[in-house]
C-alpha cells in the first residue's frame, strides 16, 4: 500500500529529509497559505507541518487525512480535539533542541548581563575614538557568576539550561506547574532571580503569565529571557517596563505573532538592553537534522502501526 505524504511548509526546515522506507508518494511546498491547505492535502494521508494552522474547519474537509506530523515540539497550530474526532493522529518532535536552545539562552544572558551588544554598537559608532580614557562605562556590566537564574518550566530544556548555568557559577532556582522535588514557587522566581528564562508551553493558563504586575515584582537589575512562546509575556507591559527601567533588560527569540507582519511593540523600541532574534534559538544545523530524522522516524513508526510521540 502506498501512502501520500505532503509537506506544507518545507522552507521552515533547513535540513535533509531522508527517503521514507515504505511505498509512498511525496510532495513538498515551500510555503502554504491557509486557503491552500485543503486543496494541497485533498489526497494526502500524511501531512507534515511546522507552522501551517490546522484548524477545525480545515480538518473537517480532509477525510483522507490520518496523520499530522508536526515538525516542531509545539502543537498549538493543530485543533487537537477535532483531529481526534476525525481519527487523525498528531505527533510531534521531542528532545531535539538539547544543545541549541540552551546555548542561545546562555548567549543572551552573556550579551545582556555584560552589555556586549551596546558596547559593540558604541565602538562601531566611533565613541571609543573620542573617549577621554582607555575605556568608558556607558552601559552597566554585571557578572554571570554569583547571580541567580530562575527557570520557569523545568522540563528537559530547563534542566539542560540549569546545568550550564551552574557550570558558570550561577545559583539555579526553578518553577514548574508539575510538582518536582526542590522547586520553588513562581513568586520566589520573580522576587529572587537576576535572570528569568521561560520554557513553559503556551496554554490558556500560561498566556501573559508575565505581565505588568509580575514585571513590577522583579529586581530592577534583572533580565527576562523568552525562547519559548511569545504569548507567555504581555509585550506592551514589557515595553513599558524596559522604557521605565522597571527591569534591566530582555532577550526574546519569540513574539506573539510570527512573523510580525503588522509590527510589534518590542520591535518599535530602540533600546540597548533589548535583544530580539527571529525565532532561531532552535535552529542550529545539528538540531535541525536531528529534528528532520525524528520527523521521518515518527512517520515510519505510524505507518508500521506503532505510533510514537503522539500528542493527546
Amino acid at each position: 500500500m502506498s501512502h501520500t505524504i505532503v509537506f506544507l511548509d518545507r522552507e521552515t526546515l533547513d535540513a535533509r529529509v531522508r527517503e521514507f522506507s515504505f511505498p509512498h508518494t511525496y510532495k513538498e511546498y515551500d510555503v502554504t497559505a491557509p486557503e491552500q491547505i485543503v486543496e494541497r492535502l485533498a489526497d494526502a494521508e500524511i501531512a507534515i507541518v511546522n507552522k501551517v494552522p490546522m484548524r477545525a474547519d480545515t480538518l473537517r474537509q480532509l477525510p483522507k487525512l490520518k496523520l499530522i506530523a508536526v515538525a516542531a515540539t509545539g502543537t498549538d497550530i493543530v485543533d487537537k480535539a477535532v483531529a481526534k474526532e476525525q481519527g487523525i493522529t498528531v505527533v510531534n518532535i521531542r528532545n531535539y533542541a538539547f544543545n541549541t536552545v540552551p546555548e542561545h539562552v546562555v548567549g543572551l544572558i552573556f550579551a545582556l548581563r555584560r552589555a556586549i551588544v551596546p558596547y559593540a554598537n558604541s565602538t562601531r559608532r566611533g565613541d571609543w575614538n573620542t573617549s577621554r580614557q582607555f575605556c568608558y562605562f556607558d552601559y552597566p556590566i554585571r557578572d554571570i557568576a554569583g547571580s541567580t537564574l530562575g527557570i520557569v518550566g523545568y522540563g528537559a530544556l530547563g534542566k539542560s539550561i540549569g546545568k550550564r548555568a551552574e557550570a558558570l557559577g550561577m545559583k539555579v532556582i526553578a518553577y514548574d506547574v508539575f510538582p518536582q522535588e526542590g522547586l520553588v514557587d513562581f513568586e520566589t522566581i520573580l522576587r529572587e532571580s537576576d535572570v528569568i528564562t521561560l520554557h513553559a508551553p503556551l496554554t490558556p493558563e500560561t498566556r501573559n503569565m508575565i505581565g505588568r504586575d509580575e514585571l513590577a515584582k522583579m529586581k530592577r537589575d534583572a533580565i527576562l529571557i523568552n525562547t519559548a512562546r511569545g504569548g507567555l509575556v504581555d509585550e506592551a507591559a514589557l515595553a513599558e517596563a524596559l522604557k521605565a527601567g522597571t527591569i534591566a533588560g530582555a532577550g526574546f527569540d519569540v513574539l506573539t505573532t510570527e512573523p510580525p507582519v503588522e509590527g510589534n511593540v518590542l520591535l518599535d523600541l530602540d533600546l540597548p538592553n533589548l535583544i530580539v532574534t527571529p525565532h532561531v534559538a532552535w535552529a542550529s544545523k545539528e538540531a535541525m537534522q536531528i529534528l528532520s530524522d525524528q520527523l521521518v522516524d515518527n512517520i515510519e513508526a505510524f505507518v508500521a502501526g506503532k505510533p510514537q510521540n503522539v500528542v493527546e
